[in-house]
């Protein structure tokens, strides 16, 4: 019998490895978090859906990473990374008390600090995860649609401000806290929801709409970075009649909670993006589209004439009861700025009294006349005085590098895209963007990235 042995120089075959399928991003986070928003606000998840969301989103990103795909970051990254190590400083100087606040400490200071810092976190990652999806994955036109379809829900919610003001109910997710934390007035604001916050303004208790947002001002932040898309997706993007009808008739509704709002920064807003949008069209040769917002102005204007809603944005107009809050929380925070320049105090600051007096503040008759928040008034107040200048050059000098990046975009998309930027720059001045308008803002963001990768593929 033969028997039969290997060549010395024969090479030995390596053991086969186990099939390792490649991981793709999968889309469901994102639309989960955009198609069931009022189910999430509904089970008092609204906000908190951002930070739950964010987990799966940065697990499957580095899995993705692993995986030998490359993840790509958004144009002036950096800038935005600057901007969250300007966030984590500010943990230095959370123990410091700023002339004119409320001594306390660090540590009395340190949920709201960590709530900022991981809220910026959490909507950083849907920012990366949004830009990196294939278009196979979830296509433009679908992100588009779901933002509309959140436009939607939040006239939705403004008329239910309007017609049941005093609407609220206990969510399950709210159940579940204990008692000592649930009856927080910070925690109510994130779990309890209501269908709008009652104000005295014009004289009387006045109902200002904010479901599914929670405050008012989130309402109209929120209603100006997303109006742009049900644009878009009803007359740009529809192949179907009735869809445009549907389109043009919700925004036409839209106008009846907008003006009961109260809320003069939704209106200077949604006139500052439709100047921009048209300067936009004038400078490609489209010289119609200035007509068209002077049309539109001389429209609004005699529907405010000739409708009893003139009567309410007369009656706003005049009656600036929060001005002169306002002002003197704005020059609060630039005087506290110039004591901590570069990084700020961390986070923000409560007033000793009031306007005219230390000896002033908050009480059951009189909410504001004391104990205001610097920082409360409006986003760059609050990064200026948080955050410092670096702080605010690198969340500002983000959007705006953005905006120019992304100048040549000139589709329907780029341009909703680029008005929602504007108008969440705009919004600065008196409006704070954490959570939900900030996470609007960067899936804007994520909007003209998206296409501006589909269009260098193509080039």
């Amino acid at each position: 019998m033969t028997l039969l042995t290997r060549h010395p120089s024969a090479e030995v075959a390596p053991p086969a490895r186990p099939f390792k399928p490649a991981h793709r991003l999968r889309a469901w986070p994102v639309t989960g978090i955009l198609l069931l928003y009022p189910l999430w606000w509904a089970l008092g998840l609204g906000v908190l859906i951002f930070f739950i969301a964010a987990v799966p989103m940065a697990w499957s990103l580095v899995r993705h990473r692993a995986a030998g795909h490359v993840v790509k970051l958004p144009p002036a990254f950096l800038l935005w990374l600057l901007f969250l190590a300007a966030v984590g400083f500010g943990v230095f100087t959370l123990g410091a008390d700023p002339a004119g606040t409320v001594p306390g400490t660090a540590q009395s200071r340190l949920v709201s600090y960590a709530f900022r810092l991981g809220g910026y976190g959490a909507l950083t990652v849907l920012l990366v995860y949004a830009g990196n999806l294939e278009r196979r994955v979830l296509t433009q036109e679908r992100l588009v649609r779901l933002l509309a379809w959140l436009f939607v829900v939040t006239v939705a919610g403004g008329l239910l401000g309007m017609a049941a003001p005093r609407f609220e109910f206990t969510a399950p997710f709210e159940l579940l806290l204990p008692g000592h934390i649930r009856h927080q007035a910070f925690v109510q604001s994130l779990v309890h929801p209501t269908a709008a916050q009652i104000m005295n303004l014009l004289g009387g208790q006045t109902p200002r709409p904010g479901a599914p947002w929670g405050y008012t001002n989130t309402w109209g932040n929120n209603v100006c970075l997303l109006a742009g898309w049900l644009a878009v997706a009803g007359l740009a993007l529809a192949r179907r009649p009735r869809t445009r009808i549907f389109a043009v008739v919700t925004l036409l509704v839209s106008l009846v909670p907008i003006v009961y709002s109260l809320n003069r920064g939704l209106w200077i807003g949604l006139g500052a993006m439709a100047v921009f949008v048209a300067v936009r069209l004038a400078l490609k040769g489209r010289v119609a589209a200035l007509g068209a917002v002077a049309v539109a102005g001389v429209a609004v204007a005699v529907a405010l004439a000739v409708t009893p809603l003139g009567d309410v944005v007369n009656a706003r107009v005049e009656y600036g009861k929060s001005n002169g809050v306002r002002m003197y929380t704005t020059q609060k925070a630039l005087d506290g700025m110039w004591e901590s320049p570069v990084i700020g105090f961390g986070s923000t600051r409560t007033t000793i009294g009031g306007r005219n007096s230390i000896a002033v503040g908050e009480s059951a008759g009189c909410e504001r006349c004391g104990n205001f928040t610097i920082g409360g008034n409006g986003q760059l107040w609050q990064l200026l005085y948080a955050h410092g200048l670096l702080g605010t050059a690198s969340y500002a000098g983000f959007f705006l590098a953005g905006l120019w990046r992304f100048r040549r975009d000139s589709t329907a998309i780029g341009l909703a895209g680029s008005a929602a930027l504007v108008s969440s720059l705009t919004a600065m001045l008196w409006y704070n963007a954490l959570v939900t308008p900030l996470a609007l803002t960067f899936l804007a963001y994520a909007v003209l990235w998206r296409n501006q990768q589909r269009g260098a593929r193509q080039a």
